[in-house]
């Protein structure tokens, strides 16, 4: 049959608002992968819930703090409050928002 093509389907894309089911915290999503790409000891230490990792995964900058977060898909849902974030990184990756959603700087080459 050849090579299998990798099908997975993300939920999120960059730039939408999250809300994180366990945690309670708002978030932007700045990256996707599509599945777990961190080390087996970070998830160890760290994804307590155990969720799968040949699901997507999500960098987060986190509301009303200073960092960012891995996050597995399956601990997130759309945030309907549509309100902006507040994170001193906001600038790196987005240059405005827009109706509830957060746009991609452009290149700079």
């Amino acid at each position: 049959m050849g090579n299998v093509i990798d099908i997975t389907r993300v939920k999120f894309s960059v730039g939408e608002l999250v809300h994180h089911r366990l945690f309670g915290y708002r978030g932007v999503i700045v990256d996707v992968d599509r599945n777990f790409q961190a080390t087996d000891e970070w998830y160890e230490v760290v994804a307590k819930s155990r969720p799968p990792k040949n699901k997507p995964w999500y960098h987060v900058l986190v509301h009303g703090s200073d960092h960012a977060t891995y996050v597995a898909e399956r601990n997130l849902e759309a945030d309907d409050s549509l309100e902006p974030i507040i994170h001193p990184m906001l600038e790196e990756f987005f240059s405005k928002f827009d109706n509830g959603r957060y746009l991609r700087n452009e290149p700079v080459n």
